[in-house]
């Protein structure tokens, strides 16, 4: 990847930028955000917000934040949430405080959502970098999501 035509060098004297990483669920956008932020130290992945049950190998504050209803409501009451959305049932969004601590600090930030997230992110951030990672096939996706056990 060409980091540079991405909207992910730090050359932004001082003030933090937005990079929106998008696609289905299952495309692998979660493996992609991780590998970059292994490569470079001025990348701020935002971790999201769940209501949907942890799986046995994700990490509560790590691959997400595993929250209850009743809380999330609560964060969507308190425009804590930058951006929310139902996807497959559950829902997911995106802390406002930890983003923008990370824009004040001059970080590049990467927000790793879905399509519905995407769409109202950009609202939020019009000169975000908008990034849309698409399968191999759809038949490569369905399998990979049945593998998942989760949204198949």
């Amino acid at each position: 990847m060409v980091y540079a035509e991405a909207g992910m060098t730090n050359t932004n004297n001082g003030k933090g930028k937005v990079v929106i990483v998008s696609g289905p669920s299952g495309v692998g956008k979660s493996t992609i955000c991780k590998e970059i932020l292994k490569k470079l130290d001025y990348i701020y992945l935002s971790v999201s917000v769940t209501t949907r049950p942890k799986s046995k190998t994700e990490v509560d504050g790590q691959d997400y934040w595993f929250i209850s209803e009743e809380e999330f409501q609560e964060r969507i009451d308190k425009g804590l949430l930058l951006e929310h959305a139902e996807v497959f049932g559950h829902l997911y969004g995106t802390p406002k405080d930890k983003v923008d601590e990370a824009l004040q600090a001059g970080k590049v930030v990467i927000l790793e959502i879905d399509v519905q997230g995407a769409t109202k992110a950009k609202i939020v951030f019009p000169d975000a970098v908008m990034i849309f990672i698409l399968p191999p096939s759809a038949k490569d996706l369905a399998e990979r999501l049945n593998h998942r056990g989760r949204e198949a």
